[in-house]
């Protein structure tokens, strides 16, 4: 096999929501990678259009939330109506601790803030660029692109994601089965204004029931930013429906097809007979035919090799699960992937993305199979958790090759579940309280969280942090302790900062203090004393510990990553 000089450390093939994500990912921990799309542009269409409350917290750490709250509308809940008649209203309203709500943004608009974010990190997309083949061996990927100018490009990567959508060509080279089904429906999809009276903050669900009494057709609208703008999505009428088969060659009948388009009146035509009120459409942007096919991969990768997204998992769009379960496919793998291509981390690591992303996503489609067959109540959870899931705040990995031991009460955070936010931090110098989203934020990597009381105990916890690992240590001091007295960079005394022990050197950097002021976070983190937190890049917890047994904690941790003795977990210096 001939050699070719590596230019890049991973290529991303799909420059969709998911591989944006990836990308933004891979640069934030300082990984060199190339962004190519088969596509000239950004499709127009709002298909992902519902956006969860943990994406959003993960695009706060990322340091992009800002721009997309600006950007979207709020998703206040959903207007249930049956022949006309309102028979519910389901509120979409989070516990107080919970920093975001639900939000809608159409997928075009998703992926031009992503994009602009990856670009400002040095990653442009490659348009028109198709990955055509690809092989792979103990050492690396050889890739062979084709460009948009018609030639044809071989490229030598250590890894690939493949995140390249329901068609996936890494997928299909990889022999990756996708086992599962098609639902027998088409529908169709349009981005419209309406011009009747509902609340614009709500989604609307309008069932037409058959003369036997039984669920008829159903109208599903979400609100888009604009006034009385609305992504629509109901059944397409039979005299529009074509063969099936010719929009899934693959056999994967899934996503916009082809064939004729919906029109502003095929549209209207079925508003006026399902609408719970009259309403007159205009300010069509886009429609389209879609198919719903459910499946998932029996591996997530293979070798030097990874798919995500669509690639992995698809299922009916209940509860805007898939581009968000994407999303976090893409920051689970990243991390993992930039340690090991830093060598930080031994290659094991990168076996823990099937082994803690896959049982997710079947899980994420068997729900939405059956929200889509027998409607939400399916599920017997009471309504809290089930919000809660549907958010997916609930997304843990307990029990997985990551996850230490647990400690504490049985009802505290666990290795790992999320790491909850909370609010009520603050600092002798800052006159307003901060969230814990606002310390994480911009650290790329782990971060250890030492909650305690006694600033000697502290101090010598931190010091056992920068021994063990280097990643960065930030101090929670126990509401109603009041600042710790410390010793500063400079040798004099101080408030608000612990600094590990300089004895052998110059002094360590101090190590910033957060006073739990309002007593948010013992009570979300349920602190055992003096308590321990490792947050992964991911917005997991990977361990809790004493803290008199920080060291064998994130020793403990480093072995699970496969990291090498002399190669500590350092925080990343992004390229």
């Amino acid at each position: 096999m001939a050699h070719h000089r590596t230019t890049t450390d991973v290529l991303i093939v799909g420059a969709g929501p998911v591989g944006l994500s990836a990308a933004a990912e891979l640069r934030r921990h300082g990984v060199h990678c190339r962004l190519v799309d088969r596509l000239q542009a950004r499709l127009p269409y709002a298909k992902a259009v519902g956006i969860q409350p943990r994406t959003l917290e993960l695009w706060d750490r990322m340091g992009l939330v800002r721009d997309v709250l600006e950007a979207a509308v709020p998703l206040r809940g959903q207007l249930l109506y049956v022949d006309g008649r309102e028979q519910g209203r389901m509120e979409l309203e989070m516990p107080p601790e919970v920093p975001y709500g639900f939000a809608a943004l159409p997928q075009y608009e998703t992926e031009r803030l992503l994009e602009r974010y990856v670009a400002r990190l040095g990653t442009v997309i490659e348009r028109g660029t198709e990955l055509v083949s690809f092989t792979q061996d103990r050492d690396g990927v050889t890739a062979r692109l084709r460009t948009a100018s018609g030639t044809d490009e071989e490229l030598r990567v250590p890894y690939l994601i493949g995140c390249d959508g329901a068609h996936s060509v890494v997928r299909k080279t990889l022999g990756l089965s996708f086992g599962g089904g098609a639902f027998q429906e088409a529908f169709m999809l349009g981005d419209v204004v309406a011009d009747w009276d509902l609340p614009h903050d709500y989604g609307v669900r309008s069932v037409r029931r058959a003369p036997d009494g039984s669920p008829g057709d159903t109208l599903v609208c979400i609100p888009l930013p604009g006034a009385g703008r609305y992504r629509m999505s109901m059944r397409l009428p039979q005299e529009l429906a074509g063969d099936p088969g010719a929009d899934a060659p693959d056999g994967v009948a899934h996503g916009v097809t082809g064939g004729r388009v919906p029109g502003l009146a095929d549209l209207q035509a079925v508003v006026d007979r399902l609408a719970p009120r009259p309403a007159r459409l205009s300010g069509l942007r886009w429609s389209s035919v879609f198919r719903i096919s459910h499946r998932i991969v029996d591996q997530y990768g293979r070798g030097r090799v990874f798919v995500a997204g669509d690639a992995a998992h698809i299922h009916p769009p209940t509860g805007a699960q898939g581009m968000n379960t994407g999303v976090q496919d893409a920051c689970n793998l990243a991390w993992k992937l930039a340690l090991v291509v830093r060598g930080d981390a031994g290659p094991e690591l990168l076996a823990t993305y099937d082994a803690e992303r896959r049982p997710v996503g079947e899980e994420v489609v068997g729900r939405t199979v059956r929200h889509a067959v027998k409607g939400i109540d399916a599920d017997p959870e009471d309504r809290r958790t089930l919000l809660l899931r549907e958010a997916q705040l609930l997304v843990g990995y307990r029990g997985g090759p990551l996850s230490g031991a647990p400690y504490g009460p049985e009802d505290a955070p666990q290795p790992g579940d999320r790491a909850p936010d909370c609010g009520g931090l603050t600092t002798p110098v800052a006159v307003y309280p901060l969230r814990l989203l606002d310390v994480l934020r911009g650290r790329p990597g782990h971060v250890v969280l030492l909650y305690g009381s006694d600033g000697g105990e502290l101090a010598a916890a931190a010091e056992a942090v920068r021994a063990t690992g280097g990643a960065p240590a930030v101090v929670i001091l126990a509401g109603g302790t009041g600042p710790a007295r410390t010793t500063g960079a400079d040798g004099t005394g101080t408030d608000g900062s612990v600094p590990p022990d300089g004895s052998a050197g110059p002094p360590a950097p101090a190590v910033p203090v957060y006073l739990d002021a309002a007593g948010e976070f013992a009570r979300l983190y349920l602190p055992d004393g003096a308590t321990g937190f490792l947050v992964r890049p991911d917005g997991q917890l990977g361990a809790r510990f004493p803290l008199a047994g920080t060291a064998a904690a994130l020793s403990g941790f480093l072995r699970a990553l496969s990291v090498r003795r002399d190669a500590p977990l350092r925080d990343p210096v992004v390229a």
